[in-house]
């Protein structure tokens, strides 16, 4: 499809030092497929520090070669493209053709320098059937009812034959009854013609009342034609081309009269097909006749004689069944799609995988999903994860890899977004040596679909070297229905383009689906089409734990036996936390001063009000390039995450679980009306949807909404309003409202 262009010069925009090995070997096959000397290659290869003299002629006797090679000239084209170079023309974008229009030449299917020309064969006189041959033209062409033009008459302009208007008044089932029965004398049913001059015909079914395009019915064929190229040229590109062609016609001196597929379905399509098909013409070395383009236009018509030549039929049905089969034909050929890899040629040097990212769940140049409920902190982690990727620290136990980093801001105000990563950087307790690696784009109020987003953050980001994109979250992008496969696949390809351009990690966040989570696997936990977790290559699923009061005041004591401890160690004595904080609280009181112990207790008071609210997280991973990891457990600190080294965690349940087994306890356990309605209210109050008779009566495994009704009126501090349950003010439900 490429061999249009200068590959000599294409080959130029390519660097062999930016090159892997498998890159270089495929450009050496692809040249000897496409007929270069080897020399090419090793001219070429000479740029790069890593060229070795006779390395390249050792290696291209080992290629194949040949037109069939599945690598070819179009891999050397596609490496240009994908490094910014772009042939020179204008690109039409993705709408209808104007009259005017220039096709592109990712149109051109025939390279006319080695194409090799299909000579036409006249049939012999004792071998033409010329009435078979109309029969068979109007077969192919018409539904017996469909009226059909024709001329048989001429009159004389300049010393040029002109057709009359001709007739209409038949369907072609009419003519073709007829004509069976003429006995070989087509005058004698359409009307004697003078072999001179031939006659014509017209394509296209007309409504019997005229001859002009407003009385075409149905805008099915298209005429191609040209008088100025040999007849076999004009055979073999026709054929070449693939074209949807109904019927092959001779005209009996200059021309093929192709009949094409076009099947528009008005007038302004017929024009847009027409253009377009006329476009491809061109840019194949056909030159049309431009005076055919009208619907109603005649054409010569197969089974007469023309000045001692014979106008016959030459084929049918060739090329493409139809004109949307074409299309598609036509752009595989020349689509942008990289070419088929032979494993022999990269089977003993395979090129080298992306280096990870994340040790142990992602590689650069990847997709990283985050998924987790609300109030996980999902936004405080990528926070955390774009500052590690800055600094080359460790985020969540993993390392990360140095470099740079954008982070899209698509939910808060700037001025927030801003203070809440120099909060993060300053909960984390270490000196910023490398904020010029982190950029932020701050688009609340300013997002766009992910489709139009992807383009201009490529424009934006395609000199930075950025090698993580973060975008947060990514429901504001979302473009279509997140529970339709189709649609939520097309947009996660946005996420492959920004890959693939930029070379960079796409890392994002998205929301679990309702209900319980613990019972679901971790990728089907995330809201919507189950693409979202099965698109990205690592996915990262938060499920919060139950804390108990018990592990809470623990956790309370751990801390503040901390604080006594750095206290005590600061005046010279030194112990463990692990004594205890009452111990240690009881010696700071004897070894500190009134103003050190004091200022020490606040900071346990802080910390006693900071752990009342934190929460506890189970992380795991569904990864495509690396082992799954055990799960991570963390504690949720606000603003930071921080890794549970203990191992308390791990034995803890997850949160709606406790909540479902306090809502349906065990069998035999007597639950009062009260405990059991507050049991389930709170259970179906953790997706934050409202709480409905419906949604009760399902939870209860009850026969109808009348009988969780029931239950709710036994039970105090409930207002059931229409088909809605919530809670009363007035815990007493003295005030309640139950209707």
């Amino acid at each position: 499809m490429d061999t249009f262009y200068d590959i000599p010069n294409v080959l130029k925009h390519i660097d062999p030092a930016a090159c892997d090995y498998s890159e270089w070997t495929q450009i050496g096959m692809a040249l000897k497929a496409g007929g270069f000397p080897c020399s090419l290659w090793d001219e070429w290869s000479r740029a790069d520090s890593r060229y070795h003299p006779g390395e390249c002629e050792r290696k291209w006797e080992t290629f194949k070669g040949g037109w069939n090679s599945s690598v070819n000239v179009g891999t050397i084209v596609n490496m240009a493209k994908s490094r910014g170079w772009q042939p020179e023309r204008a690109a039409r974008g993705n709408r209808a053709l104007e009259w005017d229009d220039e096709i592109n030449d990712d149109v051109k299917v025939v390279d006319t320098a080695y194409l090799e020309d299909r000579e036409l064969i006249e049939p012999s006189d004792n071998v033409w059937n010329p009435v078979g041959d109309l029969i068979k033209y109007l077969e192919m062409l018409f539904d017996a009812d469909d009226f059909v033009g024709y001329v048989t008459k001429s009159w004389k302009k300049d010393d040029r034959h002109m057709p009359t208007a001709g007739a209409c008044d038949r369907t072609a089932g009419e003519l073709i009854q007829q004509l069976s029965r003429c006995g070989g004398d087509i005058g004698s049913v359409l009307g004697d013609y003078d072999p001179e001059v031939g006659a014509w015909i017209r394509f296209n079914p007309l409504d019997g009342k005229g001859v002009k395009n407003e009385n075409v019915t149905e805008f099915r064929y298209a005429l191609i034609e040209s008088d100025s190229m040999e007849l076999a040229k004009q055979n073999a590109i026709i054929r070449e081309m693939n074209l949807p062609v109904a019927a092959l016609v001779y005209s009996g001196k200059k021309s093929l009269h192709a009949i094409v597929k076009i099947d528009a379905a008005s007038y302004d399509e017929y024009k847009r097909r027409v253009e377009y098909l006329y476009g491809v013409c061109r840019k194949n070395g056909m030159e049309i006749d431009q005076q055919n383009r009208n619907p109603s236009r005649l054409s010569r018509m197969p089974g007469v004689m023309r000045n001692g030549r014979k106008q016959f039929l030459v084929d049918t049905n060739i090329g493409a069944a139809s004109w949307n089969e074409w299309k598609e034909w036509l752009e595989a050929v020349n689509d942008d799609l990289p070419d088929i890899t032979p494993l022999e040629s990269v089977f003993d040097s395979l090129p080298p995988l992306e280096p990870s990212l994340i040790d142990g769940v992602l590689r650069q140049g990847h997709k990283l999903l985050v998924a987790g409920p609300s109030k996980a902190g999902k936004s405080y982690a990528l926070i955390e994860l774009a500052i590690a990727i800055a600094e080359g620290w460790d985020w969540l136990g993993f390392r990360c890899a140095k470099g740079r980093v954008m982070y899209i801001n698509l939910e808060l105000a700037q001025a927030s977004c801003l203070h809440r990563f120099v909060d993060v950087y300053k909960a984390l307790g270490r000196t910023p040596r490398s904020l010029h690696n982190i950029d932020i784009w701050n688009l609340r109020g300013r997002a766009v679909p992910m489709d139009k987003l992807a383009p201009k953050l490529i424009r934006r980001a395609q000199k930075e070297n950025y090698i993580a994109v973060i975008i947060d979250p990514i429901y504001k992008v979302i473009t279509g229905d997140e529970n339709s496969a189709d649609q939520m696949a097309a947009f996660c390809n946005q996420f492959d383009k920004i890959c693939n351009e930029l070379k960079s990690a796409v890392i994002y966040c998205h929301h679990h689906s309702k209900g319980m989570q613990s019972n679901k696997r971790s990728m089907d936990r995330a809201s919507g089409s189950g693409v979202f977790a099965r698109d990205p290559d690592a996915m990262l699923d938060m499920i919060e734990l139950n804390v108990t009061e018990a592990l809470r005041s623990s956790v309370r004591q751990e801390r503040e036996a901390r604080i006594w401890a750095d206290a005590l160690a600061e005046i010279g004595y030194h112990d463990s936390p692990d004594v205890g904080s009452v111990k240690l609280q009881k010696i700071a009181k004897e070894k500190l001063t009134t103003a050190q112990y004091v200022a020490a207790e606040r900071k346990c008071e802080a910390i006693a009000a900071e752990v009342k609210h934190f929460t506890a997280w189970r992380i795991e991973g569904t990864l495509r390039e690396f082992p799954r990891f055990d799960p991570v457990y963390t504690w949720f600190e606000y603003p930071k995450h921080v890794l549970d080294n203990s191992g308390t965690l791990a034995g803890m349940k997850t949160d709606d679980v406790v909540v479902a087994q306090k809502a349906k306890p065990s069998k035999g356990k007597r639950v009062s009306a009260q405990e059991r309605a507050e049991n389930a209210f709170e259970a179906l109050s953790l997706d934050g949807e409202p709480v409905t008779l419906k949604r009760l009566a399902e939870y209860w495994d009850l026969e109808n909404e009348e009988a969780a009704r029931g239950r709710i009126r036994r039970a105090k501090g409930f207002v059931i309003d229409g088909n809605k349950v919530r809670l009363d003010g007035n815990p007493d439900g003295s005030d309640s409202v139950q209707k």
